[in-house]
């Protein structure tokens, strides 16, 4: 080693003391650095991100969807058979959104920012719509049990009383 430190400058001695010295702390230093510097893929030619409108929200509801995902449930009832499921609702779904009032009564939506100069209103609250009705047409509807074990899970899958739910027989196509 010091055969290599004889054939490098004068000036250079000191600098190589303190590398020595601080090898590790100067190594962790440079792997910091290249961790920052690192490309992370977020290149400028890149989409911007979607809009919060855009982005589908977990408590979308579609009255279709709700309907077939119900109707595959029912039809695994033993003796049910094929199954069609028609809901009728009192109320749609519902947002509410954050309003600013001023001292004088004027009334301002509060917006945030999304990025890319957009922004979206800010929502306090989403309301489910309500159930009004069920309809419920099976192969199997003419058997007592099959039309109560509909009937019951229909009531808690929708939140309707059972009176507001009716149970038929499919009839021949």
């Amino acid at each position: 080693m010091n055969e290599k430190r004889a054939k490098l400058p004068a000036g250079l001695g000191p600098v190589i003391k303190v590398v020595e010295k601080n090898k590790y702390v100067i190594l962790v230093l440079l792997a910091g650095l290249l961790i920052i510097l690192w490309p992370t893929g977020g290149g400028g030619d890149s989409e911007p991100p979607p809009a919060l409108e855009q982005i589908a929200h977990p408590l979308a509801f579609a009255l279709a969807e709700q309907e077939e995902r119900i109707a595959r449930a029912l039809s695994r009832i033993e003796g049910a058979g094929e199954v069609v499921v028609v809901l009728s609702l009192r109320t749609s779904l519902e947002q509410e959104v954050a309003v600013n009032e001023d001292g004088s009564g004027r009334r301002e939506t509060v917006t945030v920012s999304t990025g890319q100069g957009t922004q979206s209103e800010v929502t306090l609250r989403y309301r489910y719509p309500e159930y009004q009705g069920a309809l419920i047409v099976s192969r199997g509807a003419d058997d007592p049990t099959v039309r109560l074990q509909i009937t019951q899970a229909v009531a808690a899958l929708t939140g309707l009383g059972t009176d507001r739910i009716t149970v038929t027989k499919m009839g021949a196509e």
